[in-house]
């Protein structure tokens, strides 16, 4: 089956066709999918998948951004996923350097879902699946990565399984948005989880039904080469510890993209009252698969003293003038909702995260290639403080041109009221004064702007691919005069 190949051109050329407004799509072309065999298939229980037999309310999808479907050939479909799920517990203390030894401790029956968004036409598909670790941090599941990487995804033909791996989001709460079962009880009422210590187990089997099919397929009629483990905040708590946990004992996930995770990890067992989990813990380097951490400039606090340098097969990206959630990822309606106090981060923290989706597809299948740069890392002040520019934006980290160039100063921090508004940063637009102290004039601005674009392309943290939207936005910017 074909596959897509990632194509670029020179920097310089790329930079004139901006000017003049003349950039083409990249075409795709064949590669040959390299093809795993069935090393795998003994090491984790394969789940009985079915197709939901009560329409109810449909998909409970909430934050999830699918207009684009259409231009892309994309459709969304749901399975359940039922089996005996294995909770594990370690052999020895946890260590900080994440090199952890676990053996199975218990298990327990579970009924959970997927969520697959995938090409309708499988000649599209370039045979790599980013399985999300579906986020429940809001009480119900949400798929934030999807909300940064989803033009990338679809682009480049890469199919997304959203995995309801943890208890809150099936069993739920009270409020306005409850979990699975209290939103819909005519659709997921046979659902059930026996709690978050099986949640390992559980995404672990999700990633067996994708890659080891047996029964119903979710990914009926695509040819499946690789899958890609990835989790956003409290699932990227989660992602730390399957890496170090149990990723060595079912070597199923092939690569790890880890966004916006703190220094911590989350637990292994609730059988152990006096188990400690270290902090800070690291990413263990001593396995083959390759893990990339992305932070926002939102997070480089609450994470500092877990960084680590970059090796082999791991590296760590900062990005400046960036959110934990943005304008991008939240969408307008859930903005309105939230009345935060001041307008959110709308930096341009998804871009990078199309460069990191298609760096990590590269590095994985190319293990000894350059293909992952190490990124600078976000500056501090002697106070510890991020450092910043006369703009008030950070200095060091991954630089976008809005940061490089700018007509506002983006930061990570500052929103009120507490709570969810902390994690969106802020977005405060230069006076017109400012604009023109900084640039001079408008022509002088977009000039600045497509050097900055150029800079990022050079340095590999921003795809030519979004040359063209990029170059967009800063056309849309008004200067006084």
């Amino acid at each position: 089956m074909a596959r897509t190949r990632f194509r670029s051109t020179a920097t310089g050329a790329v930079v004139v066709a901006l000017l003049v407004g003349s950039l083409g799509a990249v075409a795709p072309s064949a590669v040959a999918g390299a093809d795993h065999g069935g090393s795998n298939r003994g090491r984790v229980p394969n789940p009985t998948v079915t197709v939901p037999t009560a329409v109810g309310n449909g998909i409970f999808n909430l934050q999830a951004d699918l207009t684009d479907f259409p231009k892309y050939g994309y459709e969304e479909q749901e399975f359940f996923l039922e089996g005996s799920a294995r909770s594990y517990a370690p052999t020895r203390d946890l260590s900080a350097d994440g090199r952890w030894k676990v053996r199975e401790s218990s298990t327990a029956p579970h009924k959970s879902r997927l969520i697959v968004r995938r090409p309708t036409d499988p000649r599209k598909f370039n045979g790599t699946v980013i399985v999300e670790w579906l986020n429940v941090t809001a009480g119900f599941d949400t798929g934030p990565d999807w909300q940064f990487e989803r033009t990338e995804l679809m682009r480049r033909g890469f199919a997304w399984v959203g995995v309801s791996a943890q208890y809150v989001g099936i069993e739920g709460t009270t409020g306005l948005f409850p979990g699975l079962k209290a939103s819909d009880p005519e659709r997921y009422g046979s659902l059930s989880h026996p709690g978050d210590i099986y949640s390992y187990d559980i995404y672990s089997q999700a990633g067996q039904a994708l890659r080891y099919p047996r029964g119903v397929n979710p990914l009926t009629g695509l040819d499946v080469d690789h899958l890609i483990a990835d989790g956003e905040s409290q699932s990227a708590s989660r992602m730390t510890t399957y890496v170090n946990a149990i990723s060595p004992l079912t070597r199923l996930y092939e690569a790890f993209l880890i966004h916006s995770r703190s220094s911590g990890a989350s637990g292994l067992t609730l059988a152990d009252p006096g188990l400690t989990m270290p902090n800070p813990t690291l990413i263990r380097t001593d396995i083959p698969t390759p893990v990339l951490v992305v932070e926002s400039e939102n997070d480089v606090l609450r994470h500092l003293s877990a960084r680590q340098a970059d090796s082999s097969r791991y590296r760590l990206w900062e990005i400046a003038g960036t959110a934990h959630l943005d304008r991008y990822a939240l969408g307008e309606l859930a903005i309105a909702f939230l009345q935060c106090d001041q307008p959110v981060n709308a930096g341009q923290h998804h871009y990078v995260m199309h460069t990191a989706i298609r760096r990590l597809w590269k590095w994985m299948r190319h293990p000894s290639s350059r293909s992952m740069p190490s990124a600078p890392l976000i500056q501090f002040t002697p106070t510890g403080e991020v450092a910043r520019d006369q703009w008030g934006n950070a200095l060091g980290g991954i630089r976008t041109p809005a940061v490089d160039a700018p007509t506002s100063t983006l930061s990570g921090f500052g929103n009120t009221p507490a709570g969810f508004c902390g994690l969106f940063g802020t977005t405060t637009p230069f006076t017109g004064g400012q604009l023109l102290q900084a640039h001079g004039s408008r022509s002088n601005y977009l000039v600045n702007y497509v050097v900055a674009t150029a800079q990022a392309f050079k340095a590999r943290f921003i795809l030519e691919d979004d040359g063209p939207e990029i170059i967009n936005e800063a056309l849309a910017n008004e200067f006084p005069g």
